[in-house]
C-alpha cells in the first residue's frame, strides 16, 4: 500500500496510507529503525457512535490527501456517509522537536446531536525486533509510553479546550491470543490496563457530545526520544505549546525552507507549480539530517521481498540531489559528501547501497560474475555518479575550501578508481548495470563514468593538479573513441552493452534499454545532433511504448519486474524513464511532446501528490513502492529545464 502522505524533519519520518493511518515510523534516522513497518503494524483509527463502531480500513470510509501549500503538512478528510461523520486530519512532524503531531477534526453530518469516541490505536516494533517492548500508562501525564532501551515514544493529547484524553488502555498485541488491544474500544469503553510487556500496543480515547452539523477537535501526538527524561521534555513542550503552534512553526520552517525556489516557481507554467513544490518536499522528507538519500521509506515491499527501499543508493542520491543543486540548495549536497567520505572504500569505490548510519546495505550482488570474474560487487555508474555531482557542485560554487577539503578524500581516490577500472581498449570493467540486474559493460555506465572523469580533470586542474587532470582527461578520452562499439547499425541503436569471455570475445547484449540513449544524450558521449541519436530516439520511442501506454515508457524491452502477467508487451511504465523522454524533447526545443509527456505524469499525482516507482499498463495503479523520490526528482529536473539553462552536462566542448 502507497503512503499517502509522507512527513518529516531529517530525524523522523512517518509514513500515513491511504486508511489515513501511521504505518511507517522511523527513528532516529531517516531510512532506519522503522518502529511500525509492514503487515498489520498500522495504528488504527477508530469511531463510537452512538452505539455503532466504524474503523477506518473497514471498507466504509472515502479518503482525498493534498499538502498544505508549500509545507509539509498533510491534509486528509476522511468521510463516511453512513455514518454521516467526517474526519480532517492535519498532520505533520515537528520542525523542531521529533514530534508527529496530528490536529483532527471531527465533524457531525448529522442532524442530531451524537455521542462520538474517537479511539487512536498505536502499535510499535521498536527497532525492528518482535520482542520486549514495554507499554504503560503515565498517571502523571495522563499518556501512554512504549519503550525498549534508548528508544521511547510517549503518547498524548487533549481536547480542544486542553482536558486530556478521557480513556486508555494497553495490552497484548498479536501474541498469548490476543489480537490486540484495539479490539478493546469497539464495545465503547477502554478497560485501562496499564502496563504490558512483550508484544503490545495501546488505545486512547476522546469522548465527545457533537450538535447537529457541528464539530470537535482533538489534538493527539507522540513525542520520541532516546530516553525517558528527553521524551518526556518534548511531551512537556506539546503540552505547554499547543498543536496549533507547533503546526504554525512547521509551517514557517518549511516555507523558509523553500525561499532558495521562490524565483524559479514564478517561471513554471502555473498548472505545473504545485507538483513541482510537492516533488520538493517529498524529495527532502527522505534526505537523513547526516546526509543519506533514501530511495523510498515506503515498506509495502516487506510484506512480499523481505526487505525494502530504506536504503542510500549513490546512484538514486545522484539524480535526487541535482536538481537541488540547480535550485541553489547547499547543505543537503554538504552533508551527502560528508556521507560519502565515511563509506567510501578505500580502493575509490562505492558500495552497491547503504544504510543510513552509514553501514553496507544488502546486496544480490556477488563477487563471482557471471563469466567467472572475480570482482567487487558493485554497479560503477555510482561511483561516477557521485564523482560527476561533485564536479558539478564545484563548477556551480567555485567553492576552493570545498575542494581543499574533498580532493584528496574523495575526487582522487574515485577518479583514480574509474580512470584504472577499465579493460585494454578504455572501457569500464563490467560492473552490475544501473538497473542492478545484468552484469555488463554498458553504454550507460561509459558514458556516466566519461563525464565523470572529464569533472575530475576539471578539478584538478583548478586545485593544481594538472597530472592527474592530464591522466583522467586521457582516459576519458580513451574512453570516448572507444564507446563506438556501443553503436548497433543493424537496429539503429546502441547495444544495451557487451560481456567478453576469456578469449577476449564479445557478447553483445541488442535489448533496447532507454538508460542507453539517455547516457549518451545527457552525459555527451555523443552528440545530441548526430543523427544516429536522433534515430535511436525514434527507436526508443517505438519499442519503449505500447498500446496501453502511448504516453508513459517501459525501462526496456520485455521488463518483466513486478509485471503482471507473462506477456513481455505488459511490462510496467516508470516516471523516471517518461520524464528522460520528456527532457530528450526539451533538449531538441520539443516543447509540445514535453508538455504531454509532463501531463500524463501528473494525471497520475491526481489523487494524490504521490509518484510511485512503476504504474501498470492497465489503470495506471501504483506497482511497487510509493512515492519513490527518483521519480519525484526527476520531474523537479524536467520542469527546470522548461524554464532554466540545463546545468553544464558532459563535455561542454562537444555541445
Amino acid at each position: 500500500m502507497a503512503r499517502m502522505v509522507v512527513l518529516s524533519n531529517g530525524e523522523m519520518h512517518v509514513g500515513i496510507n491511504h486508511f489515513a493511518e501511521v504505518h511507517d515510523f522511523y527513528y532516529p534516522y531517516v531510512g532506519l529503525e522503522n518502529h511500525s513497518a509492514a503487515g498489520g503494524l498500522r495504528h488504527r483509527i477508530g469511531l463510537w457512535i452512538d452505539g455503532a463502531f466504524t474503523w477506518l480500513d473497514d471498507g466504509s470510509w472515502q479518503f482525498d490527501a493534498r499538502y498544505h501549500d508549500h509545507a509539509l503538512i498533510g491534509n486528509i478528510q476522511a468521510v463516511n456517509q453512513g455514518h454521516q461523520i467526517k474526519l480532517e486530519f492535519d498532520d505533520c512532524v515537528d520542525g523542531s522537536q521529533t514530534a508527529f503531531v496530528r490536529n483532527i477534526h471531527v465533524i457531525n453530518m448529522a442532524d442530531h446531536e451524537r455521542d462520538i469516541r474517537l479511539y487512536l490505536h498505536q502499535v510499535f516494533v521498536i527497532s525492528d525486533s518482535l520482542m520486549s517492548d514495554t507499554v504503560q500508562y503515565l498517571p502523571t501525564e495522563q499518556a501512554v509510553m512504549h519503550y525498549k532501551g534508548r528508544r521511547v515514544f510517549i503518547v498524548n493529547g487533549c481536547h480542544a479546550d486542553g482536558s486530556p484524553i478521557d480513556d486508555y488502555s494497553v495490552g497484548a498485541y498479536d501474541s498469548q491470543g490476543h489480537e490486540g488491544t484495539f479490539r478493546d474500544a469497539e464495545d465503547g469503553i477502554l478497560a485501562k490496563n496499564t502496563v504490558e510487556h512483550g508484544r503490545v500496543d495501546s488505545v486512547i480515547g476522546f469522548y465527545q457530545k457533537i450538535a447537529s452539523n457541528d464539530s470537535a477537535r482533538i489534538h493527539y501526538w507522540i513525542a520520541a526520544g532516546k530516553s525517558f527524561a528527553e521524551a518526556h521534555k518534548i511531551n512537556e513542550h506539546m503540552v505547554r505549546s499547543g498543536v496549533h503552534a507547533v503546526i504554525d512553526t512547521t509551517v514557517r520552517h518549511w516555507r523558509e525552507w523553500l525561499k532558495p525556489v521562490e524565483a524559479i516557481e514564478k517561471k513554471i507554467p502555473a498548472v505545473y507549480r504545485d507538483a513541482f513544490i510537492d516533488s520538493l518536499l517529498v524529495v527532502k522528507s527522505h534526505i537523513d539530517d547526516r546526509g543519506a538519500v533514501i530511495a523510498s521509506l515506503d515498506t509495502t515491499m516487506l510484506n512480499h521481498n523481505c526487505d525494502s527501499y530504506a536504503y542510500c543508493w549513490p546512484r538514486d542520491s545522484f539524480y535526487v540531489l541535482w536538481p537541488l543543486l540547480r535550485l541553489g540548495y547547499k547543505k543537503e549536497l554538504l552533508r551527502f559528501f560528508g556521507f560519502i567520505r565515511r563509506v567510501l572504500h578505500e580502493d575509490g569505490y562505492l558500495h552497491h547501497k547503504y544504510q543510513a548510519d552509514g553501514a553496507i546495505g544488502s546486496s544480490w550482488h556477488p563477487y563471482v560474475h557471471k563469466n567467472g570474474t572475480l570482482a567487487p560487487p558493485i554497479q560503477t555508474d555510482e561511483t561516477a555518479a557521485v564523482l560527476f555531482l561533485i564536479g558539478q557542485y564545484y563548477r556551480q560554487n567555485g567553492d576552493k575550501a570545498f575542494l581543499e577539503e574533498y580532493f584528496a578524500h574523495l575526487v582522487e581516490p574515485m577518479a583514480n578508481f574509474l580512470a584504472g577500472y577499465t579493460d585494454k581498449d578504455g572501457l569500464p570493467l563490467p560492473s552490475y548495470e544501473l538497473w542492478e540486474e545484468k552484469f555488463l559493460t554498458t553504454t550507460y555506465t561509459t558514458a556516466i563514468t566519461y563525464a565523470s572523469l572529464l569533472e575530475a580533470s576539471e578539478m584538478a586542474d583548478e586545485f593544481g593538479r594538472a597530472e592527474d587532470g592530464a591522466r583522467w582527461r586521457a582516459a576519458a578520452d580513451a574512453m570516448k573513441s572507444a564507446s563506438k562499439i556501443f553503436i548497433n547499425s543493424k537496429n539503429h541503436y546502441f547495444y544495451k552493452g557487451y560481456l567478453a569471455d576469456a578469449d577476449g570475445n564479445k557478447e553483445f547484449d541488442e535489448t533496447i534499454d532507454s538508460s542507453s540513449l539517455y547516457g549518451v544524450f545527457m552525459f555527451g558521449l555523443f552528440d545530441l545532433e548526430d543523427d544516429l541519436v536522433k534515430a535511436a530516439y525514434k527507436v526508443a520511442v517505438k519499442h519503449l511504448s505500447n498500446e496501453t501506454t502511448p504516453n508513459g515508457k517501459i525501462r526496456y524491452e520485455k521488463d518483466a519486474y513486478y509485471r503482471h502477467g507473462e506477456d513481455d508487451h505488459e511490462s510496467n511504465v516508470w516516471p523516471v524513464v517518461t520524464l528522460w523522454f520528456a527532457q530528450y524533447a526539451l533538449e531538441v526545443e520539443d516543447t509540445v511532446e514535453a508538455n504531454k509527456t509532463i501531463d500524463w505524469i501528473l494525471s497520475l499525482m491526481r489523487k494524490e501528490d504521490i509518484l510511485s516507482e512503476q504504474y501498470s499498463p492497465h489503470h495506471y495503479v501504483p506497482t511497487s513502492v510509493a512515492p519513490l523520490i527518483w521519480s519525484h526528482a526527476e520531474l523537479v529536473s524536467t520542469l527546470l529545464d522548461f524554464v532554466s539553462d540545463p546545468v553544464i552536462k558532459g563535455d561542454e566542448d562537444e555541445k
